[in-house]
């Protein structure tokens, strides 16, 4: 890896991931280190949040060196990638460096967004050439999915197969195939969408704020919506790369129309307002006393929190309810539409002839959950022609040859897909990538309600998806869980659990808890809880095996679906973790008795049980969470027998085989036996806790919920080794979680939480 800047360190972190040795290079540094430079990148890559590495162990992987004195260390290697700066004449001599010293076959690659392969190129040698490609990794490397790659007409097709091939499997990217136009995928259809977005909100009179609440989930766009994303990446770097856009493109691009964004960027880039990296940009101050900047005049305001109804009307009732919307933030929504899915539509067929490579590229590498077309599917091809002519955009060839049907549609019982001059064509898939999109897209679900379907995926398996916002689990979750179990065990031999969302579950579904707090629903509550703990427990025992399949956030409820399943095929970034002291609760869903289960089952004496019981208490007390298989383990978040998927398009399908190989002679796990840590677990919990709160780690209420977990821990009224049912357990779970329920301190953290995205200390 040449060059150990953001870009190069993540990248050589992420292939420590995937067990790559590494060769980190970079400039020479002084006499007394010359190799400073490399190894300074190396140990900010350890302190760095989020952090690139699955593991601190990984860094092992990675050695350091300089150009000048360790390029002969490429002859060991098998790639050899360059992230240096992005001058061509410096890239130009460091190739020339690496002919005389890298052995012939090895693939050499440029991390470039900006340079074409064919400037890249000019004056290396054939052999050289048949080996070179441009491997355009986004950051953050380790979480961001999408890989472009780019070939030359000299590249030898083994190069791009071998890297396809490595990249999909070892690093999980999701790779696209660019041709070597300015931008390539991603860029050039999201940038443009993003100047797009700059020059309709001062163009409508929008707010920042109605902003982003329209081009986020309204639009199927990450909820850091448009301003927040600029603040995001920084405001300077976002100027940079649209003026290198501006200056690759040629004049009558449509993207020259809003590449300069607006002026208040440039205004506020030299007031020092970059983004989050800096004092802030367009929003600044800390979580309680935010502001945001009027785009009017500059000043700034404290940041509104009033609903836009037009967002509200496209998150409830579809992208066309949104353009529809009679009010300003509407008509924003229209002109964003009609400039950016315009735009996406005009770039066929010069990045590529289908429309497949645009859609994965936008939501692997912009966080999109539908691409460009699929957007246009959705709004309708008419329509959106009609909404084009309606604004004075140019009608692009590529709708005019769609004529009146879709670009994505079924015949034939498969998924067909429009390619430019060829018509509809079968969408094919890497063997191995499956999605559940391809199921809903061809057919119905066996069961199914607003926050779950139980799908039929073939080979005597069934899959259970949720679908509610961030997958939060409530009362008709787990009833169509508990019908799907019934289901699965007429005429399937397995269940997998898994969704295309980007989350899991983000747990027990709050808005739920806090109505019935409102309303004093208590025994609606109880009965809730009881319907979750027992379903989990159905699913634990079922007579066939549960695989479940995490990506995202696996937390609280969402973490118990997943303490319940025979195996857990996770990804290789889950986030997993009981979290629900954080907003005044405790687990109630069976999570503290498996979590106890884990810590104390083979435990030889009290004294080991206390231990166990004792560790529980500190994971769950904390909120402790694991940001990755490997660091979930110790913790026995995860087992030795759980297994790890890099690629997030691979879980399904790896789930899948797990669980035809668990079915094969399956027998259901026993109910355990289980033994109450008792008043001695007790005790130390508290002397535990006593200590916290003398040191002001633990707050009030902190004191109030741990004391509540540690009874539930400790086997309540049981004494030291006496055995305990489930049931017992589990009734524990509900009592702690219905009394905690009822304090306003409580209350209050679930509604700061709801209302705010942050957690409230009181």
């Amino acid at each position: 890896m040449i060059g150990s800047g953001t870009m190069g360190s993540g990248i050589a972190g992420h292939l420590a991931n995937a067990g790559v040795d590494v060769e980190l290079l970079d400039v020479a540094g002084s006499a007394a280190d010359r190799d400073a430079i490399a190894r300074g990148a190396l140990e900010r890559m350890c302190s760095h949040s989020p952090p690139p590495l699955m593991h601190p162990g990984h860094v092992a992987r990675i050695s350091v060196g300089n150009i000048e004195d360790h390029l002969h260390r490429t002859r060991d290697c098998d790639w050899i990638v360059e992230a240096v700066v992005e001058r061509i004449e410096v890239k130009r001599d460091l190739y020339d460096a690496l002919e005389r010293v890298r052995r012939p076959g090895s693939v050499v690659s440029s991390n470039t967004s900006t340079l074409p392969l064919s400037l890249l190129t000019e004056r290396m040698s054939p052999a050289m050439r048949s080996d070179f490609c441009i491997t355009h990794f986004f950051n953050p490397v380790r979480f961001m999915r999408l890989l472009e790659l780019v070939r030359g007409p000299d590249t030898r097709p083994e190069v791009m197969e071998e890297l396809a091939q490595f990249c999909d499997r070892e690093l999980g990217k999701g790779v696209v195939h660019c041709r070597d136009t300015p931008g390539f995928l991603a860029n050039r259809v999201g940038v443009h969408a993003l100047q797009a977005g700059l020059v309709e909100a001062v163009a409508q009179g929008v707010t920042v704020e109605e902003a982003d609440a329209v081009m986020a989930r309204p639009m199927g766009i990450p909820k850091t919506g448009l301003f927040g994303l600029y603040d995001l990446i920084g405001l300077d770097l976002m100027l940079d790369v649209a003026q290198s856009l501006a200056t690759a493109l040629p004049p009558a691009d449509p993207f020259q129309r809003v590449a300069d964004g607006i002026p208040l960027v440039r205004a506020l880039v030299c007031g020092g307002y970059t983004g989050n990296k800096g004092a802030g940009g367009f929003y600044r101050g800390g979580a309680d006393a935010r502001e945001v900047v009027e785009l009017a005049t500059g000043e700034t305001r404290p940041v509104a929190r009033a609903a836009i109804e037009a967002a509200a009307a496209g998150e409830r009732d579809g992208l066309r309810a949104l353009a529809e919307h009679p009010s300003a933030a509407g008509r924003f929504a229209r002109r964003v539409l009609a400039h950016a899915l315009g735009y996406a539509a005009s770039l066929v067929p010069e990045v590529s002839d289908e429309v497949v490579p645009i859609d994965e590229a936008m939501k692997l590498g912009y966080g999109w959950s539908r691409g460009p077309f699929e957007m246009i599917d959705s709004l309708g091809a008419d329509w959106f022609r009609n909404l084009l002519a309606a604004e004075g955009f140019p009608i692009p060839p590529v709708l005019d040859a769609l004529g009146d049907s879709s670009f994505y549609r079924t015949h034939d019982s498969r998924v067909v897909h429009f390619v430019m001059g060829r018509g509809h064509l079968p969408l094919e898939r890497a063997p191995g990538i499956v999605r559940v999109g391809d199921f809903r897209r061809l057919g119905s679900p066996m069961l199914s309600n607003r926050t779950a379907s139980l799908w039929d995926i073939g080979d005597g398996v069934a899959c259970l998806e949720f679908h509610t916002k961030a997958n939060a689990l409530g009362p008709e979750s787990m009833q169509l869980m508990r019908k799907a179990l019934d289901k699965v065990a007429e005429r399937h031999s397995a269940l997998v659990i898994h969704s295309d969302a980007p989350h899991f579950s983000v747990g027990f579904n709050l808005d739920f808890v806090r109505a019935c707090i409102a309303e004093r629903r208590w025994q609606v509550l109880d009965d809730a809880l009881v319907e979750f703990q027992h379903t989990c427990r159905a699913a634990k025992h079922a007579p066939f095996p549960v695989v479940s399949a995490p990506s995202g956030m696996a937390l609280g409820g969402g973490f118990e679906v997943l303490l319940g399943s025979d195996l857990v095929q996770a990804h290789s970034n889950v986030v997993v973790g009981l979290v629900e002291p954080v907003v005044g609760l405790v687990p109630a869903g069976g999570g503290c008795k498996e979590m106890l289960l884990r810590w104390t089952r083979d435990a030889p004496d009290s004294e080991t049980r206390t231990a166990g019981a004792l560790r529980v208490f500190e994971l769950i007390g904390i909120g402790r969470t694991a940001t990755s298989p490997e660091l979930a383990r110790p913790l026995r978040l995860l087992r030795a027998q759980d297994r790890t998927t890099m690629n997030r398009d691979r879980l399904l399908a790896d789930a899948t085989a797990s669980a035809l190989e668990l079915a094969d002679g399956y027998e259901p796990p026993a109910t355990p036996e289980m033994f109450a840590p008792g008043p001695p677990a007790y005790d130390a919990m508290c002397a535990m806790l006593d200590e916290l709160a003398g040191k002001g780690i633990a707050l009030r209420h902190d004191v109030v919920v741990s004391k509540r977990l540690a009874r539930v821990l400790a086997g309540g009224d049981a004494q030291a080794g006496e055995r305990i049912d489930e049931e017992v357990l589990f009734g524990l779970e509900r009592e702690a979680f219905l009394t905690l329920s009822r304090t306003p301190e409580t209350a209050a953290r679930i509604a700061h939480m709801l209302d705010r995205g942050r957690p409230l200390r009181n």
